[in-house]
């Protein structure tokens, strides 16, 4: 199945560059985590649009083939506004409201968006959170790790795309893949040859960076999750050390009706692995929303 490229408006009406796989149904809205694009969906994709639905991957603000906004803000309640306006779009194209898949910090924007859309109309924005491997707070030595990783090459990138694979593959203690020219959508060529991430910088280390309202937003992400009648599911690698499973049930205490699933033998990211698990996760989280959203 070959994807529909499109284009949709964010909220500083910045270009956000998406795919679309599927006819018909009802919208689901994937959204990636940091460093990644709209590509790093594809699989889960592909299932969703042969289960009978829309499936929108999208790359981020400042991500992949979208728009690098000028002002450089890239806070999550900037990322929230882009979900917000992603969101109403597609179910005025679809005529539903959309579920967020999402992953990493995409989660809390996802949040974000829905609490401050129900605050100011009454309404749901979305139909359900089916949330991979949020971190729920940045004090882990794995989230620290995942950082100083993405900044370790941001300036002065890679020499080859072998390069850049054998620099991840290090970083992920496995094999160098034997073709990796599937990292290269992840890249970008500069004017000097070398290759760099295909993410603006200024989203680590600029002054409105990701983490720069983390604190400030993170009573309003709990408050979300906590006061919304929408399924919301966490997912997590069972051998993720950025989602640690204490932080999961010290974050249902707050927000007791948030369910989580560990996928086993996945690490951080499950969504770039082959698993079964999540599939059937997936899938089943699907038909919970459209359940209830018909109810």
């Amino acid at each position: 199945m070959k994807p529909v490229t499109a284009r949709f408006t964010g909220a500083a009406r910045n270009v956000l560059v998406a795919d679309v796989y599927g006819d018909a149904g009802p919208p689901v809205l994937l959204l990636h985590g940091g460093g990644q694009t709209r590509h790093s969906w594809r699989g889960a994709a592909l299932i969703i649009a042969r289960s009978g639905r829309v499936a929108v991957t999208v790359d981020q603000r400042g991500h992949g083939d979208s728009d690098w906004v000028a002002s450089g803000d890239y806070r999550n309640r900037d990322f929230a506004d882009d979900a917000r306006a992603l969101a109403l779009e597609l179910a005025q194209r679809h005529g539903a409201r959309p579920v967020a898949v999402t992953a990493s910090y995409a989660g809390i924007t996802s949040l974000l968006a829905e609490g401050a859309h129900f605050r100011s109309t009454g309404n749901n924005l979305l139909a359900g959170f089916f949330i991979v491997d949020m971190a729920l707070t940045n004090d882990t030595e794995g989230a620290r790790k995942v950082a100083a990783f993405m900044l370790s090459h941001a300036a002065t990138g890679f020499a080859s795309v072998e390069e850049a694979s054998e620099t991840v593959a290090a970083y992920l203690g496995r094999p160098r893949p034997k073709n990796p020219g599937g990292l290269q959508k992840n890249l970008r060529r500069g004017p000097d040859g070398r290759w760099r991430w295909h993410w603006d910088p200024r989203f680590m280390d600029g002054p409105a960076h990701i983490n720069s309202d983390r604190d400030a937003v993170q009573a309003d992400m709990v408050a979300a999750a906590r006061d919304t009648l929408l399924p919301v599911l966490l997912v997590r690698g069972a051998a993720s050390d950025v989602m640690l499973e204490e932080h999961i049930l010290e974050f249902q205490k707050s927000a007791p009706r948030v369910r989580y699933v560990n996928v086993a033998g996945a690490h951080h990211m499950v969504v770039g692995e082959e698993n079964d698990q999540f599939t059937q996760a997936l899938l089943g989280f699907l038909d919970e929303a459209d359940a209830a959203r018909q109810s």
